[in-house]
């Protein structure tokens, strides 16, 4: 009697629909597709087929970004959706600070919060 192995977590597995591809990859490539065969098409006349072979890869190459790349169960636009929400829209560092709730009760001066230094600036006095 043969032996296939059934995955434990079921939700990793896509249903796929043609050519062993999903619904997202399929509108992906679709979209990559109509892109890019009009642009190869198009450039093929003024720069040549090889120049028009890359030109034609540059405007695929982010339709097929979208389609297969993944990390961590997420798509590509939301794994750069992240990145560019920790690099510039969030704070960048957050220093760990309690708050002595108790501190008022105790009496003792080093359980107050400590005011940070006051800047100031310095004049020189001229001699003479």
């Amino acid at each position: 009697m043969p032996y296939v192995n059934v995955p434990n977590d079921l939700s990793k597995i896509k249903t796929k629909i043609a050519f062993n591809l999903t619904k997202r990859q399929l509108i992906c490539f679709g979209g990559g597709a109509a892109l890019g065969v009009p642009a190869y098409l198009l450039s093929r006349s003024a720069f040549g087929s090889t120049a028009a072979l890359f030109v034609m890869l540059a405007v695929m190459l982010p339709a097929f970004l979208l389609a297969m790349y993944e990390k961590d169960g997420l798509p590509f636009e939301k794994v750069i959706r992240n990145i560019i929400r920790v690099k510039f829209t969030r704070p960048g560092i957050r220093p760990y600070q309690t708050q002595n709730i108790y501190a008022p009760f105790t009496g003792r001066k080093e359980d107050a919060p400590i005011a940070k230094p006051q800047t100031t600036k310095r004049t020189r006095r001229k001699s003479g």
